[in-house]
């Protein structure tokens, strides 16, 4: 289902500062993206295995560092999930000018 969303600026210049902005924020996400992908791979070098191997089969007590390395890897898996999904849809958006 598609929605549509009207931003109303004084003149054409604004149109560019609102692009601009979103344009923006994707740059952001792509860093936090790569950023969370870093450190997920740090946790998959430590333990020789994928995140989605830890999520399914794993538990705080096969980790050296027990429940808060637990919370942490999970968190940076769960972060990216939610980072990757406010990005796609920013970047499916469209804009149209009169």
């Amino acid at each position: 289902m598609s929605v549509q969303m009207v931003i109303e600026v004084s003149d054409r210049r604004g149109t560019q500062t609102i692009i601009s902005a979103m344009e923006t924020y994707k740059a952001r996400l792509r860093l936090s993206i790569e950023r969370t992908k870093r450190h997920l791979g740090e946790f998959e070098a430590r333990y020789s295995t994928t995140t989605e191997h830890f999520l399914a089969e794993m538990a705080a007590e096969d980790l050296v560092g027990g429940d808060l390395e637990y919370v942490e890897w999970a968190g940076e898996a769960k972060l990216l999930k939610g980072l990757e999904a406010e990005l796609g849809e920013l970047e499916h958006a469209r804009y149209q000018f009169p």
